[in-house]
Order: structure tokens, then C-alpha cells, then sequence
């Protein structure tokens, strides 16, 4: 199948930011390919808020703030809202978290979940693969 709007979820960035082998390589292909427009590349704003606090406890505020900055203009982040919130809350997810995510990324079309933890995705009627698994599609 051929994804044309994949969501990328909080752990593949921070593999990405915090440069986290041996998945580096493969978030940084991913990152590449959407910036060169072959895939469009979403998050949330939740996730952007994640990965600010965690960048910030390993590497420092201002750092933190560069690599938010820098992500952000190679991505397309949407609005974490009620909706998402609702939906989580009543679904059968284990994860709070990665639900709020599976329903943003719903909400805004997305036609694929990129994670290392696809264990949390059971319930998701979206494909979800590893950024190793998703690139092989590409």
C-alpha cells in the first residue's frame, strides 16, 4: 500500500532528536523523505509538548527549544482537542496517551501510524508499522 499522510508518534522523534540507534537511521531517512514533499509527515501537539519535556530533562531547555523549533517546520502538527480526549477516554485502548494520538491522527485522514510500540495500537483500525516497515513501502 502506498501512504500518503502517515502520523508520527513521539518515540520514532525522539529516536530521531536524541539520535537513538539503531532506529536513528530510519527516523532520519523518514524525516528526509517529508521534507522533500514524498510523504507528508503529521504529529500532534500533544506530541510536540511530550517531546519538549523529555528533550529538556536530557539535553537542556534552550537545546530543547532548537530541536522543537527546527521539527516543527518539518512537520505538519495538529491540534490536540475535547474530541480526542472523549474518544481515549471511552475506547478500549490500554494507553491513554497513544489513543489520543490514534484519534487525532483518525480525525485528520491519516492513512498510517509510524511507531516502535505497536503493541499500544492494537485496537487501531489504521495500519500501524515501524519507521523501518513504513520506509519499505515508500
Amino acid at each position: 500500500m502506498i501512504y500518503k499522510n502517515a502520523f508520527i508518534d513521539s518515540d520514532v522523534l525522539l529516536d530521531l532528536l536524541l539520535m537513538r540507534e539503531p532506529f536513528f537511521t530510519f527516523s532520519q531517512t523518514l524525516l528526509a523523505k517529508s521534507k522533500n514533499k514524498t510523504i507528508k509527515i503529521s504529529t500532534s501537539s500533544l506530541v510536540i509538548a511530550n517531546i519538549h519535556y523529555i528533550l529538556a530533562r536530557n539535553i537542556g531547555k534552550e537545546l530543547a527549544r532548537d530541536s522543537v523549533r527546527s521539527l516543527i517546520n518539518n512537520l505538519n502538527v495538529l491540534p490536540f482537542d475535547i474530541d480526542a480526549i472523549n474518544l481515549a477516554v471511552n475506547s478500549e485502548f490500554t494507553d491513554f496517551e497513544d489513543a489520543i494520538q490514534y484519534y487525532i491522527a483518525q480525525k485528520f485522514q491519516c492513512d498510517a501510524i509510524i511507531s516502535r510500540n505497536l503493541k499500544h495500537y492494537k485496537k487501531s483500525h489504521l495500519p500501524v508499522l515501524t519507521t523501518e516497515q513504513f520506509l519499505r513501502t515508500l
